[in-house]
């Protein structure tokens, strides 16, 4: 069990600490799992068993509503997007073999992979990609509308060819194209319990929140993919549970491992740890239409009030870096680095609750591990850290399963975590541009949406790299969200899973680790 910090008056590093260890003591430690050079050749066959948080009773294959990694990974194994990004950070062709954009980047023309067919038998054609990409355009609820919100017609140039036509140009489509969300279906299909695709596998158990199998299929078009004869997904959303599964043989990979135990269990003989430092990212977000949350001077004593660094400190053990509360990362071309970094300050949060007419502030956040791993710990220490501001923060903790659906976006102020985009401008489109289904802080500027809009198609990256400083800085001083870090991807796996390996966007090599990996006999 992890500690119970409920009853504490005040919490420290030694505090959090204590406890963590989940692996019985350091006995039986050795060297870590080291590739050998015959173990780069992948092997087929045998059943991978991924542990993963990240799923509830409520998780649906629909790709308009998936919401969390093991939907996503899930449906990574059924079915393949429009485009892949590699592990350079660039997109690559997946059922999207070739595109080619005409001048001022408003109008591109795509080429659909041929000879590639559903698990039902039909033949993938340019109407299964159009209906697969309407699912997200005109009245629909999902979550990427927003992503596509600039294209005006998608229209079948033959049975191979697509044209995408923009109201404004933009550069970074293929980019956009990449979005976990963009799966592809059979024109009309409607069944999202059991969903055909095109992927290495065909669905034969789902049980949100449960359990998932699938099996191969043969003759899968992606050479070098899917080599494994069936995975299976168990939903693990305890952080203790899921490590002691993986130590104990019960599952071959796991996500979200705890920063705290993750030194221990590199030195654990049979075991791998893949650090992965991309762009994921804790939000502590108000909903800037509810009060007190409307005022930005009482957005902003909630910035000063939180001690970024002692956070990453105690509750990611150093895996992570600090974040100025805004979601691109410092390894994003774009990144804001001329932005003063926003520090925990105690007379500085004062100054704002004061500018707002208050001397205290009572506020109520809502957190589960759901979030992130460490996210009530966290909590925690952003409520301890609040006190000398006049910030009343009561802590309110909430069941994991259903947590995205019943409490974020529901709950004013709530915690939530992103993992990052390949482009600035698909991070900002997605989260904070205003109509997007995602803008989890209800925050809008008509200023910020024209600038976002202009920057897609500045071709000087200097002037292009100002316009994305200008909508950070928005976000920064008057959005809504608390930004305090950037959490590494921390993943483990058995020394049988070969070919695991870190991938520039989300952990589990992009959540396609499915058919990327191989099991050594």
């Amino acid at each position: 069990m992890e500690p119970d910090f409920s009853t504490l008056s005040g919490l420290n590093r030694r505090a959090l600490l204590t406890g963590a260890a989940l692996l019985g003591g350091t006995g039986g430690l050795g060297l870590g799992a080291r590739a050998r050079a015959d173990d780069t050749t992948p092997q087929a066959g045998g059943t991978l068993r991924l542990g993963m948080t990240g799923g509830a009773t409520s998780d649906s294959l629909d790709p308009r509503a998936v919401t969390d990694w093991v939907p996503v990974n899930l449906a990574f194994q059924v079915m393949n997007g429009l485009v892949e990004i590699d592990e350079k950070n660039q997109p690559v062709p997946e059922l999207l073999e070739r595109w080619e954009a005409k001048p001022g980047f408003a109008e591109w023309v795509f080429d659909v992979r041929r000879g590639v067919t559903f698990s039902n038998g039909k033949t993938l054609d340019a109407d299964d990609i159009i209906y697969s990409l309407n699912l997200h355009r005109g009245e629909t609820k999902s979550a990427a509308k927003a992503t596509l919100g600039d294209i005006t017609d998608v229209r079948k140039l033959s049975s191979h060819q697509v044209d995408i036509t923009l109201s404004s140009g933009n550069v970074d489509l293929p980019y956009l194209l990449s979005d976990y969300h963009f799966f592809v279906v059979p024109n009309g299909w409607t069944d999202w319990m059991k969903p055909v695709g095109t992927g290495g596998y065909t669905l034969e158990v789902f049980e949100p929140g449960i359990r998932s199998v699938t099996k191969k299929r043969s003759g899968y078009w992606k050479p070098g993919c899917g080599h494994v004869d069936a995975i299976e997904i168990l939903c693990i959303n305890d952080t203790n549970a899921r490590t002691n599964a993986l130590v104990s043989g019960q599952v071959d990979v796991v996500n979200r491992l705890d920063a705290r135990t993750v030194d221990l269990l590199k030195r654990r003989s049979g075991l791998q740890v893949i650090r992965n430092a991309a762009g994921q990212h804790a939000v502590f977000l108000m909903n800037v239409t509810d009060k007190p949350y409307d005022d930005v001077n009482v957005r902003l004593a909630l910035k000063y009030g939180i001690d970024r660094q002692g956070i990453i400190d105690t509750v990611l053990h150093g895996y992570g870096v600090i974040g100025n509360d805004h979601p691109i990362p410092r390894t994003n071309p774009f990144y804001a680095a001329d932005l003063p970094q926003r520090a925990y300050d105690r007379d500085k949060a004062k100054f704002h609750l004061k500018q707002a007419g208050l001397t205290t502030l009572p506020v109520t956040l809502a957190v589960s591990d759901a979030a992130f791993t460490g996210a009530t710990d966290a909590s925690l220490l952003y409520q301890e850290a609040c006190k000398p501001t006049g910030i009343e923060m009561t802590v309110e903790r909430k069941a994991a399963d259903g947590y995205f659906s019943a409490v974020w976006m529901k709950a004013p102020f709530c915690v939530s975590y992103w993992g990052g985009r390949p482009t600035a401008d698909q991070m900002l489109t997605i989260a904070y541009k205003s109509d997007a289904a995602w803008n989890e802080t209800s925050w809008k500027r008509p200023d910020f949406d024209k600038i976002l809009l202009a920057a897609r198609t500045e071709d000087d990256v200097v002037k292009r790299k100002a316009m994305y400083f200008e909508l950070q800085k928005m976000i920064s001083d008057d959005g809504g969200a608390v930004i305090p870090m950037f959490i590494d991807y921390l993943e483990g796996g058995g020394s049988r899973v070969k070919g695991m390996k870190p991938h520039p966007l989300f952990d589990l090599m992009g959540q396609r680790i499915g058919e990327k990996v191989w099991l050594a006999f």
